[in-house]
């Protein structure tokens, strides 16, 4: 009995060396060990939310220091309705529960929302260790800088629907005069405000990729000037459609904000064109006419200049693994 349990434990031993970068540099596995380490990656990232979704959920109805509850701060919105126009219940300014299990549910889904934003360093983390093996150097760099950047202006366009959020839901509930009183049920606000958070959060990734199309070569300074009048048409019609409720003020704060944005990004493909033109002209390659090949070294390898790396099984190589 005690051979099978060491056998386990030598091949946990050997997962574990074929996982470290010290041993395995490149992350060659087998397609049947990518598999696995998918899995391993997918359900660490999901505790992370989980774990992430039971500390929201305490802190739904819990102040942490000066930090107010996150009940509060999700029912604040509702409550700067004024008081002639919202229907309040003795104990002062609540939301409506229609449905057993509302209140439960309600803040079970924002507890996992506000607990995968807090815990997003986690499961990013592993998202990035299981494809970060098949990049370069030069790849990994240019993939954590996107990271880094798209955290951040997503958790910027959630702030901004948050700030905005107030006024337009003043603004949708002013209408019909004293015909109508508001009392929002739970699941249809936090829907609401749910889906305006994540629709700015998204938008705002825009000018990153126009970033990133520009580092790739895809777009050019030049290209997105002469769009530029189009492109911002674009934007005002995208908010328009995007905001829930089509309310004037998320629409014009949605499009201000990637306009902005846009234009930033274009600026930066302006630095990032004129750095490459003057690298180019350095080193004279606009000087070649166009039937004139490029300074390069055209000379193939051949499978015998190849280095060979010896495995453990007999001398195969290491791409053998790969496929």
């Amino acid at each position: 009995m005690a051979e099978p349990a060491s056998g386990n434990g030598d091949n946990r031993r050997s997962k574990r060396r074929k996982r470290s970068r010290r041993t395995n540099p490149d992350g060659t596995m087998t397609l049947i060990e990518h598999i696995y380490e998918f899995r391993r990656r997918l359900g660490f990232a999901m505790l992370a939310v989980v774990i992430g979704g039971i500390l929201g959920f305490i802190w739904f109805g819990t102040k942490i220091g000066p930090i107010p509850s996150l009940g509060d701060l999700v029912k604040d919105p509702y409550c700067a309705i004024p008081p002639s126009r919202r229907l309040d219940s003795a104990a002062g300014c609540r939301l409506l529960q229609t449905v057993p299990f509302e209140a439960f549910m309600t803040q079970l889904k924002v507890g996992l929302a506000a607990g995968a934003v807090l815990l997003s360093p986690a499961w990013l983390y592993q998202l990035w260790a299981f494809i970060a093996p098949g990049l370069y150097s030069k790849e990994r760099k240019y993939a954590l800088t996107f990271v880094a950047f798209a955290s951040v202006l997503f958790a910027g366009g959630a702030v901004l629907a948050y700030i905005l959020f107030p006024h337009a839901l003043q603004l949708l509930m002013g209408f019909g005069q004293d015909a109508f009183v508001t009392a929002l049920t739970a699941d249809k606000y936090i829907s609401f405000l749910l889906s305006l958070l994540i629709i700015f959060g998204i938008s705002f990734e825009l000018p990153l990729l126009v970033v990133m199309l520009n580092r790739v070569g895809v777009v050019k300074y030049a290209q997105l000037k002469k769009w530029r009048r189009g492109i911002v048409f674009a934007l005002f019609v995208f908010a328009a459609f995007a905001t829930p409720g089509s309310d004037p003020f998320s629409m014009l704060g949605l499009a201000g904000a990637l306009t902005v944005l846009f234009e930033i990004a274009v600026q930066l493909a302006r630095i990032h064109d004129r750095k490459k033109d003057k690298l180019r002209g350095d080193e004279g390659w606009d000087q070649l006419a166009d039937d004139e090949a490029a300074p390069f070294d055209y000379t193939p390898s051949t499978a015998d200049d190849e280095p060979s790396t010896p495995t453990a099984s007999g001398g195969r190589s290491s791409t053998d693994d790969i496929t």
